[in-house]
């Protein structure tokens, strides 16, 4: 049910995201999701990855500041209203997601979401038979 994700911090200057994408290349890591939030000062770059512990260690050992945080996989079709019924549920319960992410392919989607209390989400998921990764 909870996913390891990265938090690289970016400064904001050109080739920055580049290098964090050379050393994983170069690591033979894949990035399976990501997304990125900015300030007029630097960005954070969060991702999934296939091999969360090497490329920490990989990234931290080419100077990027990283920390690892649980959040939740979901796994739902790949169809109109699908989030929403699953964000409506969360929503009922009063959990609040603090950000989220997403990717598809094909018929499956993926949503990544941090909520405000983790276990308070996996419970309403697991009691609404929700399909986590």
């Amino acid at each position: 049910m909870k996913v390891k994700q990265l938090s690289v911090f970016l400064e904001n200057k050109t080739g920055r995201l580049n290098d964090v994408t050379k050393i994983l290349a170069k690591a033979n890591i894949n990035m399976r999701a990501f997304s990125v939030a900015d300030s007029s000062d630097f960005g954070i770059l969060r991702m999934l990855v296939d091999d969360t512990e090497k490329a920490k260690e990989e990234l931290r050992n080419n100077g990027f500041a990283v920390s690892v945080t649980d959040i939740i996989g979901i796994k739902m079709a790949n169809k109109p209203g699908t989030l929403n019924k699953i964000l409506d549920i969360l929503a009922e319960a009063k959990v609040y997601i603090e950000y989220m992410y997403a990717y598809s392919d094909s018929d499956k989607a993926i949503t990544a979401i941090k909520p405000d209390d983790m276990e308070k989400a996996i419970k309403v998921i697991e009691e609404n038979h929700i399909t986590t990764l």
